[in-house]
């Protein structure tokens, strides 16, 4: 990382310290949450619960995201991210214990859904790219997110063997009780990382345009519109895949430690991914990328339940997954800012967020609904690939230009 990654009001191990706190707040995070998933068979068969009761937690927990992650944008954007991120990371730990001591189905709902739902729209990527945004040169901003998006990845990667080494050994109480002890390491780190609160969030123009101002501009322009829509496919078709892959391998017979070898190489490959999209993004239009990754995902998905799976393909599914991951998150961050400045980012990210999040409610509830109705995945994984192929195409021929006054702006600048 040379000098001029970082703002000239801070120090490089200032910056390395606030973007750390970031990346492990969202590693810890991410990586619980995406790892949820491993519980649903054991968890559903000693509680006397459908795969659907468990899914359903975990679409309540998308849509409490969804629906939480632009007001903890505009409280980022207009106070800062300090109050959210540790109120956040508290929900977090209590969501995890209510799951770990649940006895039915519902306080599953209530902390594998409300309560880390609403965690999640205060400790991950919304926040985390406000407090990168301050710390980066403008220049190089897409690449922060990128590098601060690889962090879910390494939770992933790092937490995966944890919850199979204890549901082999210990039981699904255990593996969340560890992932409880693990959580708690988010407070210190949102501490550190809200440290950016410190620094402007962008140029002096920005601060006279208020919040309707920008949603405004948001709702007029037409890529942003095309761009949320897009993120609906986004989820879907992720959190299927997080929640419901592991009871598919398991209902073809492979045992349950390729559900967390799938995972970790997700989480591993999307490391390199995060970074290499978030590269990209500084270089190459943002919008191509984009659909680009929701394209090449459907082809994967068709690919790999088109056949039984196997070892060498869960173990290539998994690679191509980790690739296609989560490098959406430094492009859709980036056009936000192309598109409309930094002033309000954690407001606009947060509102195509929702509609990220209504799709994995579709993705989570839907998926076990249809398994439940129909004994297999067959038509969930369908649609997943005829949408992300619609979506994907919507998204390479998005309008990406700069509104009216971010032009006027970068004109009088030039």
């Amino acid at each position: 990382m040379s000098s001029s990654f970082h703002v000239s009001q801070v120090s490089r191990g200032q910056a390395f310290t606030i973007l750390g706190g970031a990346a492990l707040m969202m590693t810890l995070a991410m990586g619980i949450r995406q790892n949820l998933g491993l519980f649903q068979a054991p968890a559903s068969k000693e509680l006397g619960i459908t795969i659907s009761d468990f899914a359903l937690a975990i679409s309540v927990q998308q849509v409490a995201w969804g629906l939480s992650q632009p007001f903890a944008g505009i409280i980022a954007d207009k106070h800062g991210t300090r109050g959210i991120a540790l109120f956040g990371s508290l929900l977090f730990i209590a969501g995890v214990v209510l799951t770990a001591t649940a006895q039915g189905a519902l306080p599953i709902v209530l902390g594998a859904g409300v309560l880390i739902g609403v965690s999640l729209a205060c400790t991950t990527s919304g926040i985390t790219a406000n407090i990168a945004a301050r710390v980066v040169q403008p220049s190089r901003r897409t690449l922060a997110f990128g590098i601060v998006s690889a962090a879910g990845s390494v939770g992933t990667m790092g937490t995966a063997p944890i919850a199979a080494y204890m549901l082999n050994h210990d039981g699904w109480r255990a593996g969340l009780w560890a992932f409880a002890i693990l959580a708690v390491a988010m407070l210190p780190a949102a501490w550190l990382g809200s440290r950016a609160d410190k620094l402007p969030t962008g140029v002096a123009t920005d601060h006279d345009l208020s919040l309707l101002g920008a949603l405004h501009e948001a709702r007029r322009h037409p890529g942003y519109v095309v761009m949320a829509v897009a993120f609906f496919v986004c989820g879907l078709q992720l959190v299927f895949l997080t929640t419901h892959l592991p009871t598919y391998l398991a209902q073809c017979g492979m045992d349950a430690s390729y559900s967390a070898l799938l995972l970790m190489l997700v989480g591993g490959f999307n490391i390199v991914s995060s970074w290499l999209f978030g590269w990209l993004g500084d270089k190459y239009p943002k919008r191509l990328l984009l659909g680009g990754i929701y394209l090449g995902r459907s082809v994967a998905l068709a690919l790999f339940f088109m056949f039984p799976p196997t070892p060498l393909s869960v173990i290539l599914f998994g690679i191509v997954m980790g690739t296609l991951w989560l490098g959406v998150i430094p492009l859709v961050n980036g056009l936000v800012v192309q598109i409309f400045g930094l002033r309000y980012l954690s407001t606009l990210t947060g509102i195509a967020f929702l509609s990220h999040q209504a799709g994995s409610f579709l993705g989570a509830w839907g998926g076990g609904y249809l398994f439940d109705l129909m004994g297999s995945y067959d038509l969930a994984w369908k649609i997943g690939v005829f949408i992300g192929l619609v979506a994907g195409t919507m998204q390479l021929l998005m309008n990406d230009r700069p509104t009216a006054r971010m032009q006027s702006l970068q004109a009088a600048t030039a």
